[in-house]
């Protein structure tokens, strides 16, 4: 089947576009991938529509958990059973008069209610703009430096999928097993004498043993309340997936403490975020954390053995319950953690100093207090731990 040139006409405009509704779903795209994907459809022709939705998964899917994001954007894209010639010939319209739809993941509907709109209410060039836009180098650089609390609604999802890449490398500590190891500081006595059976007593070397590093274990108490409503979906996204190789037990609390420990155990942001809205049932109410921290003691007490696990308190200290209550508790949480760190939004103000009684507790308490209000604080975040833990 002849194509034509791919660099004019619908045909590359469609890749391109879909490309773009992809990239806004999450999946990571360049330019590259989608001259890749034009070239690769010319050859294998567009005869069946098996054909090109596989060759279009090669090009652009490079991980697992982006899959069923590809089969669900394809198939809502290119609805028309003839994409042969619709690929050819303009860009599909939306679907009218749809009975019902297959569920879709969150961000595969809004990328796609994004294109939508775009297309109804702009000009072709107002719509790539409008794509690319958030893709732009100083675009990026502005974001990076905004306040959570400032975002417009596109920025915010476009931001909450850009904290997912933030790396979070935390240092590993020494754990009580002990493993092989040429240079380890004790010798391996079993293994010695095991060897010189086997070598009739003559060793070559001496077995060694040292103790096997392990990451250290996190405990992470997320603040709920109306006034952390951004920054706790955020830092929910972020530790999600950042903290996915650590040892760990997430908790929310606003009125009372939430165990969202089956939520973090989905392997999709979305699929978390979710199962948190059906986990929380006092989002944007008031904070007792105080309360919260005795719930945690009576209840949840064996997460903290051997002061191994560092503590993030991740809160704006807006507390409205008894300051005897929230000091009790939080000097209980010092003495059986390795480190309480206290992120703050509010630090984002220069002039900030803990003034309400839930802040004055946790300034108390807390070995450090770091911002968490922005991209670039995020990025920050890891370093500033390591430097902590080197205390």
């Amino acid at each position: 089947m002849q194509l034509g040139d791919a660099r004019s006409g619908k045909f590359s405009d469609n890749i391109i576009g879909f490309a773009r509704a992809l990239r806004r779903a999450g999946v990571p795209i360049d330019s590259a991938r989608i001259a890749l994907a034009i070239t690769s459809l010319l050859e294998v022709g567009l005869s069946r529509k098996d054909d090109a939705k596989h060759t279009l998964e090669a090009v652009f899917v490079s991980r697992n958990q982006d899959r069923e994001i590809f089969g669900q954007m394809f198939d809502s894209y290119f609805r028309n059973p003839e994409i042969a010639q619709k690929l050819i010939s303009q860009m599909l319209p939306k679907a009218k008069g749809v009975i019902s739809e297959p569920k879709r993941r969150a961000r595969v509907q809004e990328a796609l209610n994004a294109v939508g709109k775009a297309a109804d209410t702009t000009s072709n060039k107002e719509l790539e703009l409008d794509l690319d836009a958030a893709m732009t180098a100083s675009e990026s650089k502005r974001l990076r430096h905004a306040d959570f609390q400032s975002l417009s609604a596109s920025e915010f999802l476009l931001v909450e999928k850009l904290v997912k890449q933030v790396p979070f490398a935390l240092p590993r500590i020494l754990g009580r097993r002990m493993v092989s190891h040429p240079k380890g500081q004790k010798l391996d006595w079993a293994k010695v004498m095991r060897e010189t059976q086997r070598l009739g007593g003559e060793l070559l070397h001496l077995p060694r043993l040292r103790r096997k590093p392990q990451p250290l274990p996190l405990l992470v108490l997320v603040d709920v309340s109306g006034s952390m409503e951004r920054y706790a979906r955020l830092m929910l996204t972020f530790l999600h997936q950042a903290t996915r190789k650590s040892p760990r037990a997430v908790f929310a609390f606003g009125t009372h403490l939430s165990d969202l420990r089956p939520a973090f155990n989905k392997l999709d942001g979305d699929d978390m975020l979710e199962l948190v809205n059906s986990i929380v049932d006092d989002f944007a109410g008031g904070t007792l954390l105080g309360e919260a921290l005795e719930e945690l003691r009576k209840n949840h007490q064996r997460l903290l053995v051997g002061r191994r696990t560092v503590i993030m308190l991740i809160s704006d200290g807006l507390d409205t319950g008894s300051p005897e209550i929230l000091n009790k508790n939080l000097a209980w949480l010092k003495q059986r953690c390795r480190r309480l760190i206290w992120l703050n939004p509010l630090l984002r103000f220069d002039a900030y100093s803990p003034s309400a009684q839930g802040a004055i507790q946790l300034h108390l308490h807390a070995d450090a207090m770091l911002a968490i209000h922005n991209l670039s604080r995020l990025e920050e975040l890891a370093e500033s731990i390591v430097q902590l833990l080197k205390k």
